[in-house]
């Protein structure tokens, strides 16, 4: 078996990495943390210079035809360096549009795919505790559409968005286009400073395909499990890398509080941590490449990187000491990242919830029972 990345993989990795450290330092993270800016408008403009915003984009709608591989490379050096540039939400709804062919969706794939047009995305009805709160009801014309969404990523930058409506009871993927004149906006910023906005529609008539196909739902939030833990994943090694650069420099007693045996206990987990949830977001996102299911593996990964991105964030700030409360010390900004990124998941509790119904529900589980022999059974 061979787990080395290819050439064009590595290169991928590379140029992100430069992308963002270079672009994201510490003295550029305070000025934009005073801003009020809703995105890295410049940062964005280099990520459509240099078609990071298109590897999952298919080629024949003008992007790169890439993988989750590729994608996941890009979003971990994202997550390193905190870049608020909307790279996973913009691509996977142009990809989903392009697999699943809603109504009007050409022309917004291909706009995606050039950088004229902002998509968004938002999958957290499936995992908030109020649920999807967008009805379609059929209608002549097609469907009425009348609820809200709560917390749209970009909602006020976004051209459209591929958005949860409980359609005659089960959830389906809607394509929203923005402009409508009967969606209105409440704008709000996150705690990690991502912008988000609460869309209210009332009234609001959409054609049948508007709506994508059922399947939709489970393919988008199997690839979004995947690029939300690829930014975890990135954010956690910051933080490791960071934290373990500080204990090494920080005296106590004469001493680098590094040498104490709790703090390196504690940097011990986190490290095991870090690696648990490296070795299940690889597997998950080999098993999209491969076109293989992969249910229990995405909550699987879903609820190691809530717990990664909890235990390493709180641990980091503790041997900090009273300096990781300090705004100007740059070690905050990846704990509310870790939080906000817990947050998108569903939380740990939510997710064990999940893949605990499910293995109540299956009996087979495991690399074999992809085997062709083992499909009958």
């Amino acid at each position: 078996m061979d787990f080395e990345l290819s050439e064009d993989q590595r290169a991928i990795a590379q140029m992100a990495d430069g992308v963002f450290v270079d672009h994201c330092h510490d003295d550029y993270m305070r000025q934009w943390d005073t801003s009020g800016e809703p995105m890295m408008a410049s940062l964005w403009a280099l990520c459509i210079d240099t078609g990071l915003h298109a590897l999952a984009i298919p080629e024949e709608h003008g992007g790169s035809g890439l993988g989750m591989t590729e994608l996941m490379l890009v979003l971990q050096a994202q997550g390193k360096s905190l870049a608020q540039v909307p790279l996973w939400r913009h691509q996977l709804a142009a990809a989903t549009l392009a697999r699943f062919d809603a109504s009007g969706g050409a022309r917004w794939i291909a706009k995606a795919a050039s950088g004229e047009a902002l998509l968004s995305l938002s999958v957290d009805g499936l995992s908030s505790a109020l649920g999807i709160e967008l009805q379609a009801q059929p209608c002549a014309e097609g469907w009425m559409i009348s609820g809200r969404v709560a917390a749209l990523s970009l909602g006020d930058l976004a051209r459209a968005a591929l958005v949860l409506v409980q359609a005659e009871g089960h959830p389906r993927m809607l394509l929203l286009d923005l402009s409508a004149p009967e969606i209105q906006r409440v704008s709000a910023v996150l705690t990690h400073g991502e912008a988000v906005t609460d869309l209210h529609i009332e009234g609001l008539t959409v054609d049948a395909a508007a709506l994508l196909p059922a399947e939709a739902v489970d393919w988008l939030e199997l690839r979004s499990v995947a690029a939300l833990a690829a930014l975890q994943l990135g954010v956690s090694e910051e933080q490791i890398r960071r934290t373990v650069a500080y204990v090494s420099e920080r005296q106590q007693f004469e001493r680098s509080i590094g040498s104490f045996q709790a703090v390196q206990m504690s940097m011990a987990d986190n490290h095991i941590a870090i690696e648990a949830l490296r070795t299940a977001l690889w597997q998950l996102t080999y098993r999209i490449d491969a076109g293989l299911l992969a249910p229990c593996e995405a909550l699987a990964t879903a609820w190691l990187a809530c717990e990664a991105g909890h235990r390493i964030g709180h641990a980091a700030q503790h041997v900090h000491g009273g300096i990781g409360v300090d705004l100007t010390y740059p070690i905050h900004r990846f704990l509310y990242w870790s939080r906000g990124l817990c947050l998108a998941l569903g939380g740990s509790a939510a997710n064990l919830e999940r893949l605990g119904d499910w293995l109540n529900d299956n009996d087979k589980l495991g690399w074999k029972y992809d085997l062709e022999e083992h499909q009958a059974l």
